[in-house]
């Protein structure tokens, strides 16, 4: 029987995969499997791949005949996963050895249907540990109670899908896949479901996962259009929202997350291209539009003034918009 599956999407990381792969090889186990997703790369992980068929023990490599993007990539992994416990890592990342066995135990222990873990991430020479905005640790919690409060970060803020284990019953009931299409942000709707949907969940302080941050390949370098897949990220966290039985107390959390978001992106404007800018500012201010007036409102109130100034910029932009338009 196959514990832990691993999922491992790899696109283009030549210059990291040997990490990743090494790392791996010290998180073997008879009962562990590793499910390595070439997301048609045109570089040379691909040959990485099939070389680590002979020097990882349980490694099975899935190759995409078109490039997908990373939800794809994680989706064509579940799919192929045979484990009790699922985890997924980065193809540019990489782990401390025995790091999967030391969680799979602490998660047993702890009998939850899934657990997030605290990480390091790496930036050049740099290492920060990064926590879990959730308090207590080693305790089995409502995921849904730690949604909450709307004004302070907490557990869905920090949606690193690699950053944990979950229980195969969670993926049986449709919680682990990624909505299909989705570059970036694919995270965001994932994180707020199984916070919303799965019975238990604990934070673990074991840290064995180091992060490479600023990798010139990753998504979050890049000012090209799939940057603003966070617009369609967020209005799935909103609509999801909107349907839940408990969408008044949740609606203010996620607004103000969704504005949180919207004023970063803004706010580095400069690194887009102009016609993607453009394309954001007005996406943005659509958006906006959507989002409940009253709570809005609200949000916009208890904002700092910075990033309330820049919103309610893009507020308007939008009601002159819609005002143009009915004329």
């Amino acid at each position: 029987m196959v514990k832990l599956s691993v999922i491992v999407p790899f696109y283009n990381v030549q210059a990291y995969a040997p990490d990743t792969l090494r790392s791996l090889r010290s998180n073997t186990r008879e009962d562990f499997e590793f499910i390595l997703v070439d997301d048609c790369s045109t570089d040379g992980t691909a040959d990485l791949l099939r070389r680590a068929l002979d020097g990882v023990e349980g490694a099975v490599v899935h190759r995409h005949e078109r490039n997908a993007g990373l939800a794809a990539a994680r989706n064509t992994g579940l799919d192929a996963a045979r484990g009790e416990y699922i985890a997924f890592l980065d193809g540019d990342d990489w782990l401390a050895p025995g790091h999967y066995a030391r969680l799979l135990a602490q998660t047993e222990a702890l009998s939850c249907a899934f657990v997030r873990t605290d990480h390091v991430q790496v930036t050049g020479t740099a290492r920060t540990v990064r926590r879990v905005p959730h308090g207590p640790r080693s305790v089995v919690s409502d995921p849904r109670a730690a949604i909450l409060p709307a004004g302070r970060t907490t557990s869905v803020d920090y949606a690193y899908a690699w950053a944990g284990l979950y229980h195969r019953s969670l993926l049986d009931r449709g919680l682990l896949h990624f909505t299909d299409g989705l570059r970036t942000a694919e995270d965001r709707p994932w994180i707020w479901r199984l916070h919303r949907e799965a019975e238990s969940f604990a934070v673990l302080g074991t840290l064995g996962h180091f992060y490479r941050r600023g990798v010139s390949s990753s998504l979050t370098q890049i000012g090209d259009e799939r940057q603003l897949d966070f617009i369609r990220a967020y209005d799935q966290v909103l609509s999801d929202t909107a349907a839940d039985r408990d969408a008044d107390t949740l609606m203010p959390k996620a607004v103000r997350t969704y504005c949180a978001v919207i004023s970063h992106h803004v706010g580095s404007i400069g690194r887009y291209e102009p016609a993607v800018a453009r394309t954001l500012k007005s996406l943005a201010a659509q958006a906006l539009g959507r989002m409940p007036r009253d709570v809005l409102d609200d949000v916009l109130d208890s904002m700092d003034t910075e990033r309330a100034t820049v919103l309610r910029k893009l507020r308007r932009r939008s009601a002159t918009t819609e005002g143009a338009a009915a004329a």
